[in-house]
């Protein structure tokens, strides 16, 4: 493949890219920029942080799972490019001196890339923007005191006024073979009727530890991040349509304005740098029974759009799941976006993890219930971690729905818990604690409700 991008404002065009080489390993060892660090090589420490800035602004990614290919396009800036041409540190790197936010140095360059391009972006929540950076020496304290003094400095012209982003797709180089990065839907619906086992890569949040972890080879790959119908966002009077490659972030933005709690659960979902790359769609098609966009969506009646050459069809979500790691997916057919109804805000998400930030859930239920003078009107329920598939509560809701909206009808609901759940225990709960969880989820929703507050950022003594 042959790639073009902008590298600290100098243009890079490579040829005969494997489609599988990471950004890290290729600043490493090919260009010898060392400052890029290799922690964890899976996206959780942030050591490898870079600022990618496309046509929708500048964001921080994580190099280590950011395959080359996605870099068509647009332009890097590593730790190595953050000062200006003269040697003037960036506000961020000066105020990191100032204010002792370096210990053994390691994280530091990951740090200051994901504070620098939330200095060029305007973001002020510092605990947000370094969820997705371990530092184990340093402590925080003096890192976000280096922030705060850096976020009034004037953004370094060098990044203000950034260079013309090379030119898109060159059809000639970069289509048609087994690997390839597609302009259109329509290229990527002829692609994968030419290569039904071959595998999507938006974000390449999970596919990339395939890479850097299992060591795989991926065999025939296509990159959907410059396929604009499969970027849009569309929002009408009655719904809000995502297409497959819209980012958790961006989808996050577009649902905040109808649903806000699924907007606060998604701040929960990975860091920064993974919601900047994981797409809505991969979050999808890859099945898994803990992601956790699947239970939200579901809770809404979202409906998943499919795709197979020319040929369109349609689906509730919860039917797209049928079994643990099998969806109802033909070979070449692709997830090309998903529909939101827009309905009166009955949505409340809750997410249970060991850690607050960057952590798997163990149970993530949702729930989308209406009452109307008293009596519970509709109920759609829907979890994840519960089930080797994301699930709706189907005997809960039906216990539930045309009963009084008190606590008794909610305890009433105890043993439909088990007619819908058989979870299992692993590492992240037993399959008892999971059950309990749920159940106690629904109470939180009724309290919640009727007015408690229930949230532990919330509750105050």
């Amino acid at each position: 493949m042959k790639v073009s991008f902008l590298l600290n404002g100098e243009r890079v065009d490579l040829a005969g890219v494997s489609p599988q080489t990471t950004l890290l390993d290729w600043l490493r060892i090919d260009r010898g920029l060392t400052g890029t660090k290799e922690g964890c090589n899976e996206g959780d420490c942030g050591a490898c942080t870079v600022m990618v800035r496309d046509e929708g602004g500048r964001k921080a990614l994580n190099a280590c799972i950011l395959f080359l290919p996605q870099l068509h396009g647009r332009e890097v800036t590593t730790v190595e490019g953050l000062a200006a041409p003269d040697g003037t540190l960036h506000p961020v790197q000066r105020a990191m001196v100032d204010h002792h936010g370096s210990q053994c140095g390691f994280c530091t360059p990951g740090i200051v890339m994901s504070l620098a391009t939330a200095h060029c972006e305007g973001a002020m929540d510092h605990d947000t923007v370094l969820a997705g950076n371990l530092c184990r020496c340093t402590g925080y304290a003096p890192i976000i005191r280096a922030a705060d003094a850096a976020a009034g400095e004037a953004v370094p012209p060098a990044l203000a006024t950034p260079a013309a982003l090379p030119e898109g797709k060159a059809e000639d180089d970069l289509t048609g073979g087994a690997a390839t990065i597609v302009g259109s839907a329509d290229e990527l619906a002829d692609w994968c009727l030419a290569h039904p086992d071959g595998r999507l890569i938006g974000g390449a949040t999970d596919v990339g530890l395939w890479v850097t972890k299992r060591l795989d080879e991926l065999g025939p790959v296509a990159f959907v991040g410059r396929c604009a119908e499969l970027r849009g966002i569309e929002v009408s009077d009655d719904a809000i349509r995502l297409g497959a490659a819209v980012t958790i972030t961006e989808m996050a933005d577009a649902v905040a304005p109808y649903y806000p709690d699924m907007t606060d659960m998604l701040t929960r979902f990975g860091s920064v740098q993974v919601r900047n790359a994981a797409t809505i769609g991969g979050n999808i098609a890859n099945g898994s029974p803990i992601g956790d966009g699947p239970p939200a969506l579901i809770a809404l009646g979202a409906t998943l759009h499919l795709r197979r050459g020319d040929a369109r069809r349609d689906l509730p979500l919860e039917e797209f799941f049928l079994d643990y790691g099998k969806q109802d997916r033909q070979p070449g057919e692709f997830v090309e976006g998903v529909t939101i109804p827009i309905r009166p805000d009955g949505l409340a998400c809750y997410k249970l993890s060991k850690r607050f930030d960057q952590d798997i859930s163990a149970v993530c239920g949702c729930f989308n219930i209406h009452v109307t003078d008293g009596i519970v009107t509709s109920t759609r329920i829907a979890f994840g971690g519960m089930a080797g598939v994301p699930k709706r509560a189907t005997a809960v809701e039906a216990a539930l729905t045309g009963q009084p909206w008190t606590e008794a009808s909610v305890a009433a609901t105890h043993d439909a818990w088990a007619e819908d759940f058989t979870p299992m225990s692993d590492m992240r709960a037993s399959a008892d604690y999971r059950l309990q969880a749920a159940r106690n989820m629904l109470t939180r929703y009724f309290l919640e409700d009727q007015g408690t507050a229930t949230r532990v950022r919330e509750v105050r003594a």
